[in-house]
Order: structure tokens, then C-alpha cells, then sequence
């Protein structure tokens, strides 16, 4: 990377884009794009019925210059060699879609009520993710505003947004996006953005950006023209592998850096998710994501702010949340999808694709006590050995869930927990992930158990593109097995089923269900051997033949008990040794609003009995 574009992110004033259309206060606007494909580039705005502007070479692959009497809206392409249009690669809005014209956007437009926000503190995140074309009615950010009071009533404090880059259409999943910097058309664009970030702040929640840096859709992609932003020496299942370490990648770091900075600087984004790293691909020294954590760490500092930089990824590798100085990348939490199968294959008793790894009590034991399953063990679905042990990481470091986009939409026709699962199972999930040491993560009605599945969709114009997607889909679930017809994925009908009905929230085991998940968030929050996330203070005692598992987690002599009952059948358990009197808090056999006695449970013999029924949760406090 160029001495230039290191100083602009490796400093500790406040960061400034220094690529794309940039407005001045003088009413001009400076244009900057790395384009070393090219022989000269200009600044074409058919709308102002000028001529093209040319831009200027810095003589190393960038050309840059002021373009006067510009206003924010103009609407501009760059022209190479006279001979081609296409978008900005750095657009801050696509108006028309991925195809249209790039917009100049005044960064400083909007007028921000957060100045006293600082962010929260990881441990204390729960994560809410969401879908923001099914999420309201309306299919928007500005959508989604009314109901962030709803989420802060369930308990919810940091709000995950999937990847909202423009992409083709007007309904995707966003893993097509083509725009990094390019908040979607169809939600509202980077005003609308701004006005939910800030709308999440004002009551005290995070917000979670989902990012894609391993790779761009393959429709609307045109930086092909301007640079070699991808590298044909690694391949995605998704699309080109982006050129994060062959020659000419210093500016394609710089480009992918900068959108991170990007996002927390000018919308002021809490946390970034990076989806599935195990497809960058870089063996340079210096990784990329270590790079680019650094870079945020610097920026929040700069900043005053907490930002956290999160990663999804199947490698299992410790190293990526290890710090530099011992190795690793640094990252300051990952995705444990280990923790989702071990829970989902012990209750369904699914055993299809990657779940073959999974499925005995002692997996989600041991997801529990080390984090990784998979730890360097040998995996059935893979036919090798994976994974590294993860025991020696703070549990703050892994995000776990019962439910996500990935583990939902996946699945051929998109069916959520709920369809496989009784009311009771369904408690008893929600309660494994959010009374465990670890980050939770809520997928968007699963809180209530929301009927809409969520399938996969998207809205291409390209009719080979369109088919190609279809017999995709096809070829992926050929490995589980499942009967039925996948639904189509560029039909609007499969889209609009995916809506969300929230006021579900209110009736009959709906209502039962989303009392629960309030009052376990509540507990989490209200119990500090639960609020402090830690595997010292945490004993585990595995009651395999019975199939429960007890958790004792103290702080300062406080103590907390869990028991899970994973069984159908109902288990008395004993628990060894001389015990406290313990309080009952919760009881997933009462309903979550019913009064829950003060009831001592006392030794007899050393020994304490407690009897659970089927898949009951209950949680003691020492008196």
C-alpha cells in the first residue's frame, strides 16, 4: 500500500474518503479512482449538459481532480479511453440501481442527535439480526424505526443489519451487493441509513453492519474495466476471489480498508460483521484482516468510540480472534457455528449435510466448556481433520445462535426452527444460547416463532444469471436429501412470503414464547454471574444418559444454576454435594409473567433432587 494510503488510515485525526466524489465547500467536487486499466479517465454528468471532464493522472494507476459547479445529487459515470461509461467503483449512491449512475452525496448533510453515544461494551451485546426488506412493511430503513422500541423491550441491544451495499433489483439477501460504499436505492439510501443508525443510538442500541469483502455479485460489477480488483489464483463459491495479495493489491486493500472506515466514520456503525472470511484469501505477512482491524481499532480511538470487528467464518481458527502480538489477526469476536449445529442436530435429530459432525449430547457439552467442537478433531462431512481449540479465549469472543440467515435461509425451502420443533424445544433452545458464557445472536421472529420462512431470493435481470442461480440451489442440496421443490429464488411471490408479521407477538404460545426470550434477556442482563461472561467461574456437570446439563456460574458469591433438559422424558436430577438454598428465577413450565415462588430446595443425605420435565429450563439463584 502506497505511503499516501497508509497515512490516511493509520492516523489518529479523524478519517477522511479520499476515493469517489468527494464535495468541497466551494461548490466543486473532487473525483478520485484508481483505474490503471485504463489510459485516461473522465468525469462524465450528461444531466448537467456539459462535456466531460478529464481527470488527471497521479502516475500511479489513480486519477483524481475537481470538477466546479457541482451540487450534491449531480449524477456522474466515469469515461475511459473515450470509449466506455461506467459507475463509480467508490459511488456513495446508486439512484437508478447497479447499472444507473453514481450520485454526489454530501457526507456532512445530515444532522446527527448522537454526539454523547460511545457505543457499548461487547460483553454486553445481544444481537438482533435482520433482513431489512422483510423486516416492515415497507421494506426500508426508515421502516424499520417504528419497531426499535419493540426490540429494546425484548432486551435487545445491538442491531445487525444484513448487507445493505446496492445490489441488482429491488430484493435480494445483499450477498450480491456490487457497490461497497452504496447504501441500497430500494431501502431508502445513505440519508435514511444515517436517520435509522442515529434513531438506534437515541435508545441506547448498537448497530452491527454485515459486510462482504470476499467477493461482489456478478451483476452490476464493472471494476473489472477500472483495475484488477480479483485474482483467478484462488476461487469463491460466490464470484471472482478479490486481489488481496498478488501484484497491484496495495489499492485494492486500500479500497476495501477504507469502506470500513467508511461506515463507522460517516454512519457511524458500531460493529462490523465480515461475511465468511475463509473466502479472503491472502498469504501475504501482514493478513488483511489484521490490517483492516487495526485500521478500525485506530479509527474508534480516533473517534472516542467503541467499534468491534466481528467475523464469520467455518475455519475454526483461533488465530483470527488471537492478538497480533500472539499470532493472530486480532479480530475481537467470531460467529461459532459449531455451538448452532450441536444444538440443532441434538433436538431434530438432523444428520444431513455438515451436520453429520454433530448430533450426541457431548458435542453441545463441549461447544459449552470450549467453544469449537470441531477443534482439530477429525470431521465426518469434511473427510479430514479441522479446526483449532478455542478454550483458551474469553467466551465474549464467540457469537452463537439457534437461528440465523445462514442456518434458516439455507436450508431448501427456508423453514425456521419452529416447523421441527414444539413450544417446548423452542424454549429450551433459547434458553442454551442466552443463559450460555457466550454472545447471543436472535434471528429477526424467532423471538415469537414467526411462521414466514425466510428462502433465498433475489431479482437479476439477467435471464442466464437467473437460471444459473436456480441450478445452483439445486446442486446444494443435493447433499441433504430433502424431498420437495426449492422455492424460486427470483420470484417476487418467494420474497414477499418472507415478510414478518410482528404483531404475532401478542397471541396465545406466540406471546408465551416472546415473554420467555424477555424475561431470559432480563435475567442475563440482571444476574451478574450471568452479565459476566467467563469460563472460571463456570462449572459444567453433564448428566449424559439423561441428557442434562447443569451449569453453576458464580460471581463475587453470588450463584446461579442451570438445568437443561434435553430429554423427552422427565429426569430427576441429582446434584452432588452440599448445596445452598436456591431461589427459582425462571421455570419454562410456567408461563414467563406467572409468579415464581420463593421456594427453598434442602438437603437431604448431601443430597439435592430436583425433577424437570421433558426439555424444561430452570434457572436458581442462591438465596
Amino acid at each position: 500500500m502506497a505511503d499516501r494510503e497508509r497515512a490516511s488510515i493509520g492516523t489518529k485525526s479523524a478519517w477522511q474518503l479520499d476515493l469517489g466524489a468527494t464535495p468541497l465547500p466551494d461548490g466543486s467536487t473532487r473525483f478520485r479512482v484508481w483505474a490503471p486499466r485504463a489510459r485516461k479517465i473522465a468525469v462524465a454528468m450528461p444531466g448537467r449538459g456539459r462535456a466531460s471532464v478529464p481527470l488527471s493522472s497521479e502516475g500511479n494507476g489513480y486519477f483524481s481532480g475537481i470538477v466546479a459547479d457541482t451540487v450534491e445529487g449531480d449524477l456522474y459515470r466515469y469515461l475511459l479511453d473515450d470509449t466506455i461509461e461506467r459507475p463509480d467503483p467508490a459511488s456513495r449512491f446508486q439512484p437508478e440501481g447497479v447499472h444507473g449512475p453514481s450520485q454526489v452525496v454530501a457526507p456532512d448533510r445530515y444532522q446527527w442527535h448522537d454526539r454523547e453515544w460511545c457505543g457499548i461494551p461487547q460483553e454486553q451485546y445481544v444481537m438482533y439480526e435482520l433482513h431489512v426488506g422483510v423486516f416492515s412493511p415497507d421494506g426500508t430503513f426508515g421502516g424499520i424505526i417504528p419497531r426499535l422500541d419493540y426490540l429494546c423491550d425484548l432486551g435487545i441491544t445491538a442491531l445487525e443489519l444484513m448487507p445493505v451495499a446496492q445490489f441488482p433489483g429491488s430484493r435480494n439477501w445483499g450477498y450480491d451487493g456490487t457497490f461497497s460504499f452504496a447504501p441500497q436505492n430500494s431501502y431508502g439510501g445513505p440519508l435514511e441509513l444515517k436517520r435509522l443508525v442515529d434513531a438506534c443510538h437515541v435508545r441506547g442500541l448498537a448497530v452491527i453492519l454485515d459486510v462482504v469483502y470476499n467477493h461482489l455479485g456478478p451483476e452490476g460489477n464493472y471494476l473489472h474495466a477500472f483495475a484488477p480488483y480479483f485474482t483467478d489464483r484462488y476461487h469463491t463459491p460466490w464470484g471472482d476471489a478479490i486481489n488481496f495479495d498478488g501484484p497491484d493489491s496495495d489499492p485494492v486493500r486500500h479500497h476495501f480498508i477504507s469502506n470500513a472506515l467508511y461506515w463507522v466514520s460517516e454512519y457511524h456503525i458500531d460493529a462490523l460483521r465480515l461475511d465468511a472470511i475463509h473466502g479472503i484469501y491472502d498469504f501475504s505477512a501482514r493478513h488483511i484482516l489484521q490490517e483492516l482491524t487495526e485500521a478500525v481499532h485506530c479509527q474508534a480511538a480516533a473517534l472516542g468510540r467503541r467499534v468491534h470487528v466481528i467475523a464469520e467464518s467455518d475455519l475454526n481458527d483461533v488465530r483470527v480472534i488471537t492478538p497480533p502480538a500472539q499470532g493472530g489477526f486480532g479480530l475481537d469476536a467470531q460467529w461459532n457455528d459449531d455451538f448452532h449445529h450441536a444444538l440443532r442436530a441434538l433436538l431434530t435429530g438432523d444428520r444431513n449435510g455438515y451436520y453429520a459432525d454433530f448430533g450426541p449430547f457431548s458435542c453441545l457439552v463441549k461447544a459449552y466448556r470450549e467453544g469449537f467442537v470441531l477443534n482439530g478433531t477429525y470431521s465426518t462431512f469434511r473427510r479430514r481433520h479441522h479446526g483449532s481449540s478455542c478454550a483458551d479465549r474469553p467466551p465474549s469472543q464467540l457469537v452463537v445462535c439457534a437461528q440465523n440467515h445462514d442456518q434458516v435461509g439455507n436450508r431448501m425451502r427456508g423453514e425456521r426452527l419452529q416447523e421441527y420443533l414444539t413450544l417446548a424445544q423452542l424454549k429450551l433452545a433459547a434458553a442454551t444460547v442466552l443463559l450460555s458464557p457466550y454472545l447471543p445472536l436472535l434471528f429477526m421472529g424467532e423471538e415469537y416463532a414467526e411462521p414466514a420462512r425466510f428462502p433465498y431470493f433475489v431479482s437479476h435481470d439477467d435471464a442466464d444469471l437467473v437460471e444459473a442461480v436456480r441450478m445452483g440451489r439445486q446442486r446444494e442440496f443435493a447433499a441433504f436429501n430433502q424431498p420437495g421443490e426449492i422455492p424460486d429464488p427470483q420470484a417476487e411471490e418467494t420474497f414477499l412470503a418472507a415478510r414478518l408479521n410482528p404483531a404475532l407477538h401478542r397471541q396465545g404460545d406466540h406471546a408465551d414464547l416472546f415473554g420467555f426470550y424477555r424475561h431470559l434477556i432480563q435475567l442475563r442482563k440482571d444476574l451478574a454471574p450471568l452479565a459476566r461472561l467467563d469460563r472460571n467461574s463456570m462449572e459444567i456437570v453433564e448428566y449424559g444418559e439423561q441428557q442434562v446439563l447443569a451449569v453453576r456460574r458464580s460471581y463475587h458469591g453470588d450463584q446461579v444454576l442451570c438445568l437443561l433438559n434435553f430429554s423427552a422424558e422427565r429426569q430427576n436430577v441429582h446434584l452432588p454435594g452440599k448445596q445452598p438454598a436456591w431461589r427459582i428465577a425462571l421455570d419454562s413450565t410456567t408461563s414467563a409473567d406467572a409468579h415464581t415462588p420463593r421456594i427453598r430446595i434442602d438437603n437431604a443425605d448431601d443430597t439435592v433432587i430436583i425433577s424437570l420435565a421433558p426439555y424444561a429450563v430452570l434457572v436458581c439463584r442462591k438465596e
